[in-house]
């Protein structure tokens, strides 16, 4: 049985990508600043709720490429830095998230803003997505735990979040 564990785990993709999306009825415009703002990403990223004592601290410019925030929680929540290695204005952030613990982990964070077009004309489209690489052991792991629908349901509550906040900021 082991051993047809460590088969199928050796089977499995080198790679993982988790992505969700969701239409904001406001403009880019109004949306960019509460992602490529670390300070006002906090105000609705789910990860950064998981624990009510989470010690956390920003380091470098206000906000976009350099913006760094560093975290130190509890098992839920673990301990890293997620940093913008870049954004371009009203259409994409990406970031770089840097886990230490539970697992050491280097992961890409894009978040996508689109126009939506026809009847959801002036809302946007936000796409949120995380791709990294998958070591071996991660592999074994990701036999027993859907890493898409683990990480997927936090990306679909921070877009709701992110929703709410959004639609009621002029």
């Amino acid at each position: 049985m082991v051993g047809g564990i460590l088969v199928l785990a050796a089977l499995r993709p080198d790679t993982f990508q988790v992505r969700r999306s969701a239409t904001i009825k406001a403009k880019p415009e109004q949306i960019f600043p509460l992602i490529n703002d670390l300070h006002r990403f906090n105000t609705w990223n789910p990860f950064d709720k998981k624990d009510p004592n989470l010690k956390g601290s920003y380091r470098g410019p206000e906000s976009g490429k350099g913006a760094t925030y560093a975290f130190d929680g509890n098992k839920n929540v673990g301990k890293g830095s997620i940093e913008i290695l870049d954004s371009a204005p009203a259409s994409k952030v990406t970031m770089a998230l840097h886990m230490l613990e539970p697992f050491r982990v280097d992961n890409r964070v894009d978040f996508t803003l689109k126009p939506a077009l026809g009847p959801e004309a002036g809302a946007t489209e936000v796409t949120w997505a995380m791709q990294g690489a998958v070591p071996y052991f991660a592999k074994i792991i990701h036999l027993f735990v859907n890493m898409d629908r683990m990480v997927g349901t936090q990306f679909e509550a921070g877009l709701a979040s992110l929703k709410t906040l959004a639609e009621k900021t002029p």
